[in-house]
């Protein structure tokens, strides 16, 4: 029996092999060739969907995108009064009055709020950035008659109890107190204001000093958002499961009575430019690592340079693949990781490289920081400035993922006065970009013999080999200059 069942089964085998014979000589025919990376295709088209437009009966414009995937809807109120529109001796009263916003609002008191919210299966959270602040609601669409008139007491009649002040206030100025001993967040406070100084408002982070927070009262937040956080100055984007006729008519109701005119908020001037290289290192004895910052006032989010901006700064530092982090990073070892940003505002925001190093290798550091500088001013190659723009539109779509994303979109269009086809015409602007476009702004924007080079970290340890490097004069800088 045993040997009838084995010549069935090698009757069977035999069989097969010739099929077995054929597919592995197939497979083996359509090996990729891995000694070479391969071509990417074509860029998929990329549908958006439309903005459709209303306005309520106060003046308030409302911006609605239908998606109807997920049951839930994302509601924005965006006011532009961010921190620029602090006023001198009162840096971070923006920052400040968005805090303050749901801490107590209408009949409610900021338990009463986060109860109420947590109970609809929300969230309600506020913010504040350089140029505007926002009251974000997230909530199923079944709860967003329930939900909008909380959002509203909180946007509109915000009570800013004395006892939650003082709360808030009190974790502000512990906050400044720590900053004073992390570098990694003592180098937020010392770059900007070492190159704008501390008259200019970007010299000052939004949320202000310990001295200025301490002088803000309840009465300076009212006033503050009574003059700022009104209609004409203002947008709802409603993005989510509900239709553009429901969405007008429930805002309406929640919002449609809301007054007021905007206060004259005078420009933000562009700060003077630097002219020579100035290395300042604050010292932070037994620091584990260097911060380093290196830079000076880049451009405004209205330059005609943006897309070749944002394409010449994804090679430098804008990528993991980036030339700053591959050497600073993988090549070296010096750093966990390394990049470069230009932070775009109304006004010229700063352009800087940084990174975290190891203490013991920080004049390498900022070597090879220079080497990368210097060298992203040469002209690139095609395939390098390809592989840039390929970059940004593939990560583009992201921002449509979620409800939440789509809106933070929208706001930024509102914000900074983009066209209703920006996103649209996206990837066709960054594709448009050419090789002589990316020399000519770096050769503009990245002048490496004009930057400041800003470093917290342990002096005694740190000092001998900055030095050596001969990259400027050397300031000492003590921590209150940067924090006061």
């Amino acid at each position: 029996m045993k040997i009838l069942r084995l010549r069935v089964f090698v009757r069977a085998l035999l069989a097969v092999a010739p099929f077995l014979l054929l597919v592995s000589l197939a497979l083996h025919a359509q090996a990729p060739d891995r000694s070479v990376a391969p071509k990417p295709g074509a860029l998929p088209a990329l549908k958006l969907p439309a903005i459709q437009k209303r306005t309520l009966s106060n003046g308030l414009p409302v911006w609605i995108v239908e998606l109807h995937k997920v049951p839930v809807v994302q509601v924005s109120l965006v006011v532009k009064a961010g921190s620029g529109a602090d006023a001198p001796g009162k840096y971070g009263i923006a920052s400040l009055t968005a805090d303050m916003l749901d801490e107590g609002a209408g009949s409610r008191d900021a338990l009463q709020i986060a109860d109420a919210v947590d109970y609809l299966g929300a969230t309600l959270s506020t913010d504040s950035t350089s140029d505007a602040s926002s009251i974000e609601l997230h909530v199923p669409v079944t709860r967003l008659t329930e939900a909008l008139p909380i959002m509203a007491d909180v946007a509109l009649r915000p009570t800013f109890p004395d006892d939650e002040l003082k709360r808030v206030r009190a974790d502000l100025l512990t906050s400044f107190i720590e900053a004073e001993d992390d570098p990694e967040t003592l180098i937020q406070f010392a770059f900007p204001r070492l190159v704008y100084g501390p008259r200019h408002r970007y010299g000052t982070l939004s949320g202000g000093t310990a001295a200025t927070v301490k002088g803000l009262t309840a009465a300076d937040l009212r006033q503050f958002h009574s003059q700022r956080y009104v209609p004409s100055n203002s947008v709802l984007i409603v993005t989510g499961d509900i239709s553009a006729a429901d969405a007008a008519a429930r805002l309406e109701s929640a919002f449609g009575a809301w007054k007021g005119a905007p206060m004259p908020t005078a420009a933000i001037p562009t700060a003077a430019q630097l002219t020579s290289r100035q290395v300042y290192l604050v010292d932070k004895p037994g620091a584990a690592q260097s911060q380093i910052r290196i830079g000076w006032i880049g451009v405004p989010r209205s330059t005609p340079d943006y897309f070749a901006l944002r394409v010449l700064n994804t090679i430098l530092g804008g990528s993991f693949t980036s030339r700053l982090n591959q050497n600073l990073r993988e090549e070296h070892g010096y750093a966990y990781g390394a990049g470069s940003t230009f932070d775009m505002r109304a006004s010229a925001g700063p352009f800087y490289a940084s990174a975290g190093v190891q203490t013991d290798k920080t004049s390498e550091a900022l070597k090879e920081f220079f080497n990368e500088l210097d060298a992203i001013r040469k002209p690139i190659s095609p395939e390098e400035i390809e592989k840039a723009k390929n970059y940004l539109a593939l990560l583009m779509p992201r921002n449509f993922e979620t409800t939440e994303r789509l809106a933070g979109s929208l706001a930024q269009m509102f914000i900074y006065s983009l066209p209703d086809d920006y996103f649209a015409t996206y990837t066709q602007r960054v594709r448009a970009v050419t090789p002589a476009d990316v020399q000519r702004v770096a050769e503009r924007y990245i002048q490496p013999d004009k930057f400041a080079v800003v470093i917290v970290g342990d002096r005694k340890v740190i000092e001998p080999g900055i030095s050596a490097l001969n990259l400027g004069s050397l300031k000492i800088v003590e921590t209150s200059e940067v924090m006061k």
